[in-house]
């Protein structure tokens, strides 16, 4: 399966500045962690930090690039990564969350009041097509979950990538 086409819009110092998935994903291997949202717990504490953290074992393995996605505008994926001190993840704003609803991935959370978010899942994206997915069990459009992480960590992929 290829990843859905759609546009980015990053906001870079005081310009726009659009990116596609061609720009992103066209003649490379990489791993896609897509989550809830920025600041919230387990994506601030335990999910974005650990990708950081085995950063280098992921381009070890034959990663070119990883990338943090949420339904979050590039304003509030910037001032994430920089009160996480992201220095390699890169981050990708899906703020109208076209990318999310695109992968079947776009979920309603009302129990917190966050709105449309993305499902906790991880893949690995070989030029343009999806070569594994990583998705935590029981997406349900209520936010009626433990937000489970439990398929979606980094460990996991790096073993599916070393195995």
């Amino acid at each position: 399966m290829r990843i859905p086409e759609t546009q980015f819009m990053y906001r870079i110092g005081p310009d726009w500045e659009e990116r596609d998935t061609h720009d992103l994903f066209k003649g490379i291997k990489a791993v896609v962690v897509s989550l809830p949202g920025a600041f919230t717990p387990t994506c601030s504490s335990k999910q974005l930090p650990r990708y950081e953290e085995l950063y280098s074992d992921f381009r070890n393995a034959g990663v070119d690039e990883v990338y943090c996605l949420s339904v979050n505008d590039s304003f509030v994926m910037n001032a994430w990564a920089d009160d996480l001190n992201i220095q390699n993840v890169k981050m990708i704003p899906d703020g109208a969350g076209e990318f999310t609803r695109d992968m079947d991935m776009l979920v309603w959370k009302p129990a917190q009041n966050f709105g449309f978010r993305s499902w906790r899942y991880a893949m690995v994206v070989n030029d343009m097509r999806i070569e594994k997915m990583f998705v935590e069990n029981g997406k349900n459009c209520m936010g009626l979950d433990d937000d489970p992480y439990v398929e979606s960590t980094p460990e996991k992929v790096l073993e599916y990538l070393k195995g």
